[in-house]
């Protein structure tokens, strides 16, 4: 196999693990996408997929890493959350990684709900608290996926018509 097959299929799989990155909390999504994509340019000598192309991903990712921070954060804050709810969600999606699906779902929403139940004590805003950072984790990953397939679409654009 010679470099270039070799880095195209390199940028392949670094750019299917980053659209599971978008889902799963851990992996780093799109910035994962981006260096694949970058990787497959150069892999073409930049002549498919130039430097617009390549500045446009490079804005989106940008976005997407701003989307993730603000997102959840957000969704944490309009309910008042304590830091202690902030790093319960994140914990609770790290820990939730281990417990496929459900885990991913359940776990950022008890990791806020028991942290703000640490701070307050009062189950009423613990609850609260943790549905509001599910949701902004929510609104996040559909924010992260919109954005992915923008990347693709661009992507693709560029490689097969300009």
């Amino acid at each position: 196999m010679d470099l270039q097959a070799l880095s195209y299929l390199l940028a392949f799989l670094m750019i299917a693990v980053g659209i599971a990155g978008v889902i799963l909390p851990a992996l780093p999504g799109l910035p994962l996408v981006f260096l694949g994509m970058l990787l497959a340019a150069w892999a073409g000598d930049f002549e498919r997929i130039g430097a617009a192309t390549l500045v446009a991903l490079g804005a989106l990712t940008v976005i997407s890493v701003l989307v993730d921070f603000l997102a959840s954060a957000m969704g944490a804050r309009r309910a008042g959350a304590s830091r202690l709810a902030v790093a319960g969600a994140l914990a609770g999606s790290i820990v939730g990684l281990f417990f496929g699906l459900p885990g991913l779902i359940a776990g950022p929403f008890v990791g806020a709900l028991a942290g703000e139940w640490l701070h307050v004590r009062q189950i009423r805003q613990a609850a609260r608290v943790g549905v509001a950072t599910w949701i902004g984790l929510l609104v996040g990953t559909a924010l992260k996926l919109g954005l992915a397939f923008a990347m693709l679409g661009l992507f693709g654009f560029s490689w097969f018509f300009w």
